[in-house]
């Protein structure tokens, strides 16, 4: 396979820098990703006490600001030039651009950065569990050892009308009528009540769950306690990383409140996935939507943990929390 980065260079326009110049400006409206060919650059961010904390560095052939290239957001850390930097920039709508023709280069850049996003929130996520938390709490009951859906029920049918109510879910965004069909030709409907259990932390995926109804507790089980990471309500897919990446369940997930939910085999998500067509490329930008979301939940329980650290004066693990919080460059707009 072609390197994707010959791909992305080819639509994007080149760029310098002297050292000491800014590439990117906190807080200012992020357009788009950088790809450093020589020099280096460092990310750092103003802190409300006037300190400069330094989140990242930046060789050659790193690549940053990729989040930009999904969503609109802004730049969460300034960064600077330490040496003369030569190298590329892509905005947004070129990358857009690049993936909607479908190319298979451009979809090699597309699954890359996908993968980047899943490595930082799943690096975010170690981040969290492994520091106490107030809302942590005692097990409500152990995981259970085998598939706990094994005999559900399952229906191409629900007791509402759910096809009709799927383009008003955020997840199908830009997905057309046909488009949506492909995406649900194969899928099951299951309904399930309050307290039952998806997955646990270990379970091999088997399939991700979209809700329809309801709601899904995302949560951390370990020494008999446990903490919730997420609430999922209806059009939000949970567990689809480890049923991308033909990996265990990296956390556990039951019915919050009764729910409907969707069932897509990991098959069929990795033939969607993996394919060329515009069903294919509307799932993978609805993935990265959907990982962006959690980062962005992920973030706002970090910045929860460093406030705490600091009104406890352990300064050291408020500013390692900061570091990886801020690396990340971007932020949703509405953070």
């Amino acid at each position: 396979m072609a390197n994707p980065f010959e791909y992305f260079i080819g639509v994007a326009r080149e760029v310098s820098f002297v050292r000491g110049a800014r590439l990117v400006q906190q807080g200012e409206a992020a357009r788009g990703a950088y790809l450093i060919h020589e020099g280096e650059a460092q990310a750092q961010v103003s802190m409300p006490s006037g300190d400069l904390l330094k989140v990242a560095s930046f060789g050659a052939g790193a690549l940053f600001g990729e989040m930009a290239l999904i969503e609109r957001g802004v730049c969460s850390a300034t960064v600077v030039a330490t040496t003369d930097v030569q190298g590329w920039f892509i905005a947004r709508d070129d990358f857009r651009a690049m993936v909607a023709s479908r190319d298979a280069r451009a979809l090699d850049v597309q699954h890359m950065i996908t993968r980047t996003l899943a490595d930082r929130l799943r690096a975010l996520n170690a981040r969290v569990r492994e520091h106490p938390a107030q809302e942590d709490r005692r097990a409500r009951e152990s995981a259970p050892a085998g598939d706990p859906l094994a005999n559900a029920q399952r229906s191409i049918d629900a007791s509402f009308d759910w096809k009709s109510f799927l383009p008003a879910l955020p997840f199908f965004d830009g997905f057309d009528a046909d488009e949506t069909q492909q995406l649900i030709a194969s899928t099951q409907v299951l309904e399930l009540p309050r307290g039952t259990w998806l997955f646990a932390r270990g379970h091999a995926a088997s399939a991700c769950f979209m809700v329809l109804r309801g709601a899904v507790e995302v949560f951390t089980q370990a020494d008999g306690r446990e903490r919730r990471m997420a609430i999922a309500g209806p059009g939000e897919l949970v567990g689809y990383l480890a049923a991308l990446e033909g990996a265990p369940h990296g956390a556990c997930a039951r019915v919050r409140e009764s729910a409907a939910l969707l069932e897509l085999a990991s098959e069929t998500l990795l033939e969607i996935y993996n394919g060329n067509s515009s069903v294919s490329v509307r799932l993978q930008y609805a993935i990265q939507r959907s990982l962006l979301k959690a980062l962005t939940r992920t973030n706002t329980l970090l910045t929860r943990l460093i406030s705490h650290d600091r009104l406890a004066r352990e300064n050291d693990k408020a500013q390692a929390m900061e570091t990886a919080l801020h690396a990340q460059i971007w932020h949703a707009e509405n953070n």
